[in-house]
């Protein structure tokens, strides 16, 4: 097993810098990959619940973006990081992964 850091970021669909994001995450922090959740409901800061319903009409749905790598390359990552995510929607912990 070796250990590494997973990261965990919430956003919305509504916040243009997810592509950004993950190019960045891919192309210069060169992770060793990323997935994003898209919630079907959700509330944040503001409390106003937004859900997914039969018609498409609520642009701003939560996603959670995680990704994991090395202790060292995700403390790097998470220094850029700091001015680009709300405080309080980025989360880390210590994981194992199986070799």
């Amino acid at each position: 097993m070796t250990e590494v850091t997973v990261v965990r970021l919430y956003l919305s669909e509504g916040e243009a810098q997810l592509d950004s994001l993950m190019r960045r995450l891919r192309d210069w922090e060169k992770l060793r990959g990323l997935t994003v959740f898209r919630g079907i409901s959700g509330f944040g800061d503001d409390g106003v619940i937004r859900r997914e319903g039969p018609v498409r009409l609520e642009p701003d749905l939560p996603v959670v973006v995680e990704f994991f790598d090395t202790p060292e390359k995700i403390e790097a990552v998470l220094r850029h990081l700091q001015t680009e995510i709300k405080p309080g929607h980025l989360l880390s912990w210590t994981a194992r992964i199986n070799q």
